[in-house]
């Protein structure tokens, strides 16, 4: 089922937090150590941002980094989608402190909440408001600060993320360039194996609850690896089969950073070559809805993602969400 692509990308743009933490660095916070963080998630370093910094910060210098690079002006945003779930507050919505601090006065705006999958649920959900609503420039990020709900006494958990924002400006497509096909899923049947349960109606934020940690991420690991590299391979091999594609066929394949092993093992399923699987978890951790776009900016200011070329993206994340894309850039 080949579908004709209603956007494209015309720009991107990224930011990190200035701060870094090694595994060294955690080894004197927790009972951890560089070989069994190296080992288990490929990860070396991560980004952290200062407690109480403002993820609409870090999403306003992504997006002015893709509207530069773009070469398209703040007032010619029609639309900014935000996937976070480590907003300023719980509202109003982080996308319009965006497009306050941007300028974009002509945009709509709003948050989506789908964790690690929200830059890829916000790709799907612009080209369908741009094909249905007339919108010609929008305006997608996906941003975390997960830093500020780590728990630092859990080793599983406080090894693996890091905080950052990409972004990417759309635009109508040109000819065969754009989104090709994009596959959205979830089941909410396992949400329970990654959450944070707590500052919602379920567990408000009392002194009681912030003792007991419930603001904090809580996953079970070996559950959420083995959905993952099922969901996602699924959902890769689901979108190569509907343009007649098979992962040989791609340039490249850009993953959700979670965890190296994660990737090798969808990538072996997928029987694709990891030379074409680009890799940064080793220098950023889980960044969730940022990993993908940060990525993606990197590849292209690097030169290594040429007009033209086939990218494959997938991830994974709470909810369980997934989803997977071709992207012909």
């Amino acid at each position: 089922m080949q579908k004709t692509p209603h956007a494209m990308i015309l720009g991107t743009g990224r930011a990190v937090p200035e701060k870094i933490l090694t595994n060294a660095d955690l080894e004197r916070i927790v009972d951890t150590s560089d070989d069994w963080i190296v080992a288990r998630t490929g990860i070396r370093q991560r980004h952290v941002a200062a407690p109480g910094s403002a993820l609409s910060d870090l999403a306003t210098e992504a997006a002015r980094n893709a509207l530069q690079n773009a070469g398209v002006g703040a007032e010619e945003i029609d639309l900014i989608i935000l996937g976070t779930v480590t907003g300023d507050m719980k509202f109003p919505a982080t996308a319009c402190l965006v497009q306050e601090k941007l300028g974009a006065k002509n945009a709509v705006a709003f948050d989506l909440s789908a964790a690690c999958s929200g830059f890829l649920y916000g790709l799907q959900i612009a080209e369908g408001m741009m094909a249905s609503s007339g919108y010609r420039r929008v305006l997608v990020l996906g941003a975390e600060v997960l830093t500020s709900m780590v728990n630092w006494q859990d080793r599983d958990t406080c090894v693996l993320f890091g905080d950052g924002a990409g972004a990417a400006v759309l635009g109508p497509s040109d000819g065969g360039r754009g989104l090709l096909q994009t596959y959205l899923r979830s089941d909410g049947a396992h949400s329970n194996l990654l959450y944070n349960p707590g500052c919602g109606s379920v567990n408000p934020p009392t002194a009681e609850n912030v003792a007991a940690r419930l603001h904090t991420i809580h996953m079970e690991g070996k559950e959420v690896f083995r959905h993952a590299v099922t969901s996602m391979t699924e959902a890769l091999k689901l979108v190569l089969e509907r343009e007649g594609l098979r992962g040989e066929d791609l340039d490249l394949l850009i993953p959700h950073q979670a965890n190296l092993r994660i990737i090798e093992a969808v990538v072996k399923r997928c029987k694709m070559p990891m030379e074409k699987v680009y890799v940064n978890v080793d220098r950023y951790g889980n960044t969730s809805a940022a990993s993908i776009p940060i990525a993606l900016d990197e590849l292209r200011r690097s030169g290594d993602l040429r007009p033209g070329a086939l990218v494959g993206v997938v991830t994974f994340g709470a909810g369980f969400t997934w989803a997977a894309g071709l992207i012909r850039i």
